[in-house]
Formats: structure tokens, sequence, C-alpha cells
């Protein structure tokens, strides 16, 4: 027994080392930069680190900078394992002083406030150092600086061994797809690119996916980096993707199921506590008839530091899969290649990149209203082609204000396709989405279909709602019942002024009109309280288990993050999503009294006559349908056409073909559909090159 005593006295001395402190040096921290400064340790025994017996316990620096939320600082250790420490926090503030990180502290850093004196929480998880590795060697702070104008010094740093070591979080498996991205030792920056790689495990709906399963979805080479405005201020930072091959060369592949492309993103969702608000505008947008990213929620490991809930998406491009318009090459430049397609957008803007419109608001006549390249970009666009888009842009704001503006013919209708812009502007006021109407406001101009016919500025896609589904503080807000429009978010005096084309829009009685009664026809199904709240709870149910590693990771549920909110934080996830549901209620209560224009000739004729290509239009009814389909197709191309059904998956699940006289002035019928599961279809209906689709319910 004494044998025994003295073994497990023994065994406890070894491990109670004395807490040991090593300093490392200093540097100047320069704009747009990186920085490793060192910090050699030596001497240290025991010679391994781990969680439970001796580890590094804290990291503590003193830092001089007038704007600390430009900063993401980054401990490296001698093995090469990188934890990100903290970034984009302190708001405008300037300096740290004597800041320490310890796992076990009671606040988190991004809770604090400048200069953070004291001992906080690291948004990293510290402890995925204490891997067992030797601990003596060169270890290195790394201090990336993501913006201009503000620089500072790294005064002196510190990191402290002993008793008590940081633990982690060990992911290992998840009801989410799986992101697993490894930098190899480099920092991701604003611009250019880096080189990594990228793996995806995902076995399949309803099955569960591990760290240790084949990376069977994607397994190869990326470029990253940082993306966004706003959103890469804040902690969780949005990436941008480009697959490669070996040589670089960029790759098409699918990605959890979508359609192959190479270019993708990864939104980060710091903003959005419900991970909802991105997700229901891009369903309802595709469910209304256009085109809108398709994505995926997933789990990220980045550097083998699990980074929380992102959601994956499509990158707004032209693509037969995406933006389905032609392609404009530099040569092309005579009609009809000129004409199309184009991608424009309303956003943050420079000389560079842009061109000032001819016109102001109509509310607004001070206001400058800037218009962005997006496809082809600026560096490719040919001179020519600049001023093509310009001119036909100028053109249209020349029938959107010249008197005879309401003109059917020759009004702004001449240059729009309307039923786009009806379903841009519900969906993004449904959200009260004011960033919708003035920056991240995308359009795209589809190429002249024959001489004479003008290829139509459609509204959209929509993008970017982390400030939408919410009350904010701001002069949209009425404080008598929460609700304003957002298109009119010029009264804000905004960073980026909105063209307000709405604004004139509204003035015609017959466009009022129109959005009346598309608004109360979706009102119906999509826009209901029973769709919207089912939609809301899907994501939820998705994310039940992984937004408490999200939450555990960002220490953000209960803070103030972001946007201006109205109310104090949720305290809960069951909280977030309860408010969000209790929101768009009273959104659509205040919709429902103040939409304009009338039912005056509303024949509530629903998704079945969505048009999609100003060619080719379509209607498909019954709708829902069960059994059969009768479709009727009217379009100035006289080819056979091809008609295919495709289920939520995008699988065909039927398709036949008609020549020219067995569909042209005649109704075509699919026989055979009550086999189909119930749920959402898709009708795509392909004439010489030409498509169009409709959204069909099966009941």
């Amino acid at each position: 027994m004494l044998h025994k005593t003295l073994s497990l006295l023994f065994i406890t001395c070894l491990f109670q080392v004395s807490a040991q402190t090593f300093t490392g040096g200093s540097g100047a921290i320069l704009d747009l930069q990186t920085i490793d400064i060192p910090l050699n340790v030596s001497g240290l025994s025991p010679n391994s680190i781990d969680t439970v017996n001796f580890g590094l316990e804290e990291v503590c620096m003193d830092i001089t900078h007038t704007y600390v939320s430009d900063l993401t600082v980054s401990l490296i250790a001698p093995d090469g394992t990188i934890i990100e420490l903290f970034s984009s926090i302190g708001g405008g503030g300037d300096d740290m002083q004597n800041t320490c990180l310890q796992e076990d502290a009671a606040t988190v850093i991004s809770s604090g406030s400048t200069p953070f004196i004291g001992t906080y929480q690291p948004m990293g998880q510290m402890g995925l150092v204490n891997n067992t590795q030797n601990p003596n060697g060169q270890w290195f702070l790394r201090i990336y600086d993501s913006y201009n104008a503000d620089q500072g010094t790294l005064n002196t740093w510190s990191i402290t061994f002993g008793n008590n070591p940081a633990g982690y979080f060990a992911f290992g498996e998840s009801d989410l797809p799986i992101v697993v991205i490894n930098t190899n030792g480099q920092a991701i920056v604003d611009d250019p690119k880096i080189v990594a790689d990228m793996g995806i495990i995902y076995n399949g709906v309803g099955v569960r996916n591990y760290m240790t399963d084949p990376m069977n979805e994607y397994n190869g080479k990326i470029g990253i980096e940082r993306r966004g405005n706003y959103s890469a201020s804040l902690p969780q930072k949005p990436y941008s993707l480009k697959l490669i091959d070996d040589f670089g060369i960029q790759i098409d592949s699918s990605l959890i199921g979508m359609p192959a492309e190479h270019d993708w993103v990864l939104i980060a969702n710091y903003n959005d506590k419900s991970f909802a608000r991105n997700v229901i505008p891009y369903h309802l947008f595709d469910e209304m008839g256009h085109w809108a990213p398709r994505h995926r929620l997933v789990d990220v490991v980045l550097n083998g530091e699990y980074k929380g809930i992102y959601l994956l998406a499509e990158k707004i491009k032209r693509d037969n899969n995406r933006v389905d318009i032609a392609t404009v090459n530099t040569g092309d430049i005579l009609y009809p290649e000129i004409t199309g397609g184009y991608i424009l957008k309303i956003d943050y803007w420079n000389g560079a990149n842009s061109w000032l419109l001819n016109n102001s608001p109509i509310d607004h006549p001070t206001f400058d209203v800037h218009m962005v390249y997006h496809t082809p970009k600026v560096d490719s666009i040919a001179p020519a082609q600049q001023t093509y888009i310009q001119t036909f842009i100028d053109d249209f704001e020349t029938a959107l204000y010249s008197p005879s503006f309401a003109d059917q013919q020759n009004g702004f209708r001449k240059y729009i396709s309307e039923r786009s812009w009806l379903d841009y502007f519900i969906v993004n006021e449904v959200a009260r989405n004011g960033d919708g109407f003035k920056k991240s406001r995308f359009f795209y101009k589809e190429k002249d279909p024959t001489t004479g016919v003008i290829g139509k500025l459609k509204a959209g896609p929509v993008w970017d709602f982390d400030w939408a589904w919410k009350d904010m503080w701001d002069c949209m807000y009425d404080q008598t019942d929460g609700s304003n429009w957002a298109h009119e978010v010029n009264d804000c005096n905004p960073d980026v002024n909105s063209p307000g084309w709405f604004i004139r829009m509204f003035q015609d009685p017959v466009f009022a009109d129109a959005m009346r009664c598309r608004y109360e026809d979706l009102r119906r199904n999509l826009l209901s309280e029973d769709y919207l709240h089912a939609l809301v709870d899907s994501v939820a149910l998705v994310v039940n288990e992984s937004q408490e590693w999200h939450y555990a990771t960002w220490g953000n549920m209960g803070v103030a993050t972001g946007t201006p909110e109205v109310p104090a934080p949720a305290q809960t996830y069951a909280e977030e999503i309860q408010r969000l549901k209790d929101w768009i209620d009273r959104r659509l209560l205040w919709l429902d009294a103040n939409m304009p224009g009338t039912l005056n000739g509303c024949s509530m004729t629903g998704l079945d006559e969505v048009t999609l290509n100003d060619g080719i239009q379509l209607t498909g009814y019954p709708n829902p349908f069960n059994s059969s389909i009768s479709i009727q197709i009217s379009s100035m191309l006289n080819e056979a056409c091809k008609i295919s059904v495709y289920d939520q998956a995008g699988r065909a699940v039927k398709q036949l073909e008609f020549r020219a006289d067995e569909w042209s002035g005649k109704i075509v019928q699919l026989e055979g559909l009550d086999q189909l599961e119930m749920g959402m279809y898709t009708l795509e209906v392909r004439i010489a090159g030409e498509k169009n689709v409709i959204k069909l319910m099966k009941y």
C-alpha cells in the first residue's frame, strides 16, 4: 500500500511544473501585409504538451494600433499548427494593452472593447497546439492588417506554459456536409487567392458524415481569398473559392449535388444567427421561376480548426446553369453579339469599375448613381461594349422618366422583363432588405433574340440578406409598427445610392396593380405564413446539432453583432428562430395593408405563367397537378422542342420531344405523372437553344 501511495505521489509531482513564460519580439504592423514575429522556447520540460497535464495556458500581447478591427492575429506553433486567436474585434477602437487570452476566461474577446485590458477567451481553439508536440522551438505571432490607412506596432508578446493547459473542441462528425480546407501554413488574404487543399465529406441525405470518411464530394486544390465588404469585417470570414488542378488551371466540379462549376463562395453566418436569412429568399426567388444561387449549409474545418456553419453557394456569374445568358467575348462589337448578355450591379464602386448614370432618382435629384460592370469584367469589356450597355441603360432611364413612361409599347416596359422586377421587389420587401435596393443589387441584360426585338433587362438574381428579416435602428424603422419600405432606402442617405427606379414605376397605376396582383397571388402559397414558417423550421432542423458548436466557437449568441438590431439579442437559438417567425408575421401584415395598387383586372394566374425567356411564352396547368399536365407554348421559333420534367434533386423524371407542327398552336399533354412523389417540379421547354422553365406542384 505504501509503495502505491509513493508511486501516485511521484506521478503527481512529475506534472506539477511551475508555469513558465517566454517573451517574443516586436514589429511594425503595416497596411495589407502579414508579419510573423518570432518567439523562441528552449529548455522547457516536459518536452511534450497536451490538454491534460502540461501545455500552453496563455498568450498575451501589447499592440499600438489606431483601428484594432483591421487585425487578424494567429498563433503558429513549432509543428506548423496555426490557431486564429481573434479577428475583426474592437469596432473602431485603438490599441490592446496587456491583453491576455486563456481558454477558461469568463468573457470571449469578441464581447470586449478596446484596449482589452485583462484576460479573455480567444475566438479560436488555442488548445489545438497542445497536441503532444515538442514546445521547444520557434513560435510566431502572425498579424494580418486587412485595410489601408491605419498602421501600428506589436510592442511585445508572450506565451505561458503550465498545469492548466488549454483544451479544444474535437470536431469529428456531423449531419451536415463537412468542408475541410488546409492552407498549408499560408494566411488567407483579400487578394490574391492563395493555393490551398479542400475536401468535402458528404455521404448522402440522412447519412452521418465523419472526419475520418473519404473526401468523396471533392478532393483537390482550390484558390481561396476573403470576400465581401461589411461581412469581411466580422470575425467569421466569408471566402471566395476557385476549383483548380495541380497546375493552377480552373476545373469544373459538382459540389454536393449542385451543377459543375469552378467558382463558389462560402457565406459566413456571423451576422445571421438563424442561418436562414439568405436561404429563404434564394428559395423563394427560385420557386417564383428565376435563377437564384443554389446552396448547402455546411460545417467548415479550416487548418484543423472548426469554424462553424457556412453557406456553400454558387457565385453569381454567367453560366448555362446560373445566369443563363449569351457570352459576350471581347471581339463581339457588332450586332447582334454586342447586345448581350451583360450582368450589372449597384454596389460599392470606383472610377475604374463603373460609370455614372445620366439620371438621378426622381425623389432625390442631387444623388449620383453609379452602375458597376460585373460581366464582362471591367478588365475585359471592350470600349464598344461599354458604350452599348451604357446607352441601353440610358435609353431605359430616358423612357422611364419621359411623360409617356407608362406606354405599354414604348415606355419603360420596352426595356425590362416586368415579371422579374415584380418578383425581385416582392422578395426584397418581404425581407425588408435595404441592401437589395442599394448594393449587392444585380441586373442582367439578355441578347436581342431577333432583329428589332430588344433583349430585356431583368432584375436579380437576389443576393445578400444578412441585414434583412429583422428590425434595425435606421430611418426605415417605424417605431409605431416596426415596418417601412426598403426600396425607399435613399431617404436614409445610404453609403451607396439607389437608382430609385421603383419610385417612378409605381406612378404607373397599371404597374402598381400588377405588383398588387402578383403579391396577393403569392400570399396564397409561397408567401403564406405557414409556408414561410415551414422554411424557417426546415433550416432550424438541419442545423439543430451544428448550431451549438457554431455558437460555442464564435461566442456571439446573446451578443449584439453586426446590424444595429432594435431588441436585445436572443439568448438561445430557439428564441432566435421564434423571433424570426414572429417578425415575418408582422411584416406580412404590414405589407398586406400597404402594398400599392388594386386587384382590378387581377387574374390570379399564379406560378403557371412565369416567363423566363421572352422568346418563349409558356403555360402549364393544372397547378398543382396529379397525373397529367397540359402545356401551351408560344414562340417565334419554328423548331422542334424538347420538354423535360425535373424533380427537386435535378433528376429528369420525364422527357419528350415534339416536332414544330406537334406543339405550335396546340395543347401538348404530359401523361403518366401520377407515380411521382408529392412536391415541387420544374418543367423545362427547349427550342433551338432557347429555354423557358416554370414551377409546378404535384399533390
